[in-house]
């Protein structure tokens, strides 16, 4: 896997690039701003590109922005958003695409997650962190919304919006992969959103769900 890395934190930025050194991936670029980093990204074109949301010169979304561009021009190209506090502004448009992650930064940390997620992001696969994740569907929910889920189908919810797959959550909850099987069903049954076998298609779905019940105007009061 080849990576271009993107954070202005030195410390940081070595970090990351030693990890991908050592877990066998080529970085090809590192940057610690965000000026140049469209054209680094296009003249590199590598399988994956890691950047922090806030960077020089601004210190606002230059990486979220980043993220829209390089995913507008080369989509193909995987993108790794890193931050230390969850921003959700541009998320929701970005987690509609193929090989898009979203990952607070002391996930990095768990080194082999990490690099999982990563290698996921770069094969076309999503990555969201379970806060983040926690976050977009507090944002669409209403009253009603999700009421119907048991506590362990909102788990089993929150880890199909990861990207996890069906074995991954079985993994991840110690739970046998037909009993996931089951919780799947029963969550798309109950939000209405059509069972697929695709990891990604499953992520969207749950997360157009999200963005529907955002959208969706008020009942009117009665009067």
């Amino acid at each position: 896997m080849r990576v271009v890395i993107a954070e202005d934190q030195v410390l940081l930025r070595e970090g990351l690039a030693r990890l991908f050194a050592d877990g066998g991936h080529e970085v090809v670029a590192s940057r610690g701003d965000a000026r140049d980093l469209t054209a680094t990204v296009a003249g590199h074109h590598p399988d994956l590109a890691v950047l922090d949301i806030r960077m020089p010169p601004t210190f606002t979304d230059e990486g979220a922005r980043a993220a829209s561009t390089i995913k507008q021009a080369n989509p193909e190209i995987g993108v790794l958003l890193l931050s230390q506090h969850i921003e959700t502004t541009h998320v929701v448009d970005l987690v509609g695409l193929s090989g898009f992650g979203y990952l607070l930064k002391d996930r990095v940390l768990a080194v082999t997650e990490f690099l999982e997620a990563s290698e996921r992001v770069a094969r076309g696969g999503s990555a969201l962190d379970p806060e983040v994740v926690g976050r977009l569907l507090g944002r669409g929910r209403s009253d009603d919304e999700l009421s119907e889920l048991s506590e362990r189908e909102c788990e089993v919810l929150g880890l199909m919006a990861e990207g996890l797959t069906n074995t991954g959550i079985a993994k991840r909850l110690f739970l046998s992969e037909r009993t996931v099987e089951a919780h799947v069903r029963h969550v798309l049954l109950k939000l209405g959103i059509p069972d697929s076998e695709d990891g990604h298609r499953r992520v969207l779905a749950v997360l157009a769900h999200v963005r529907a019940t955002r959208l969706r105007p008020s009942a009117p009061a009665n009067s």
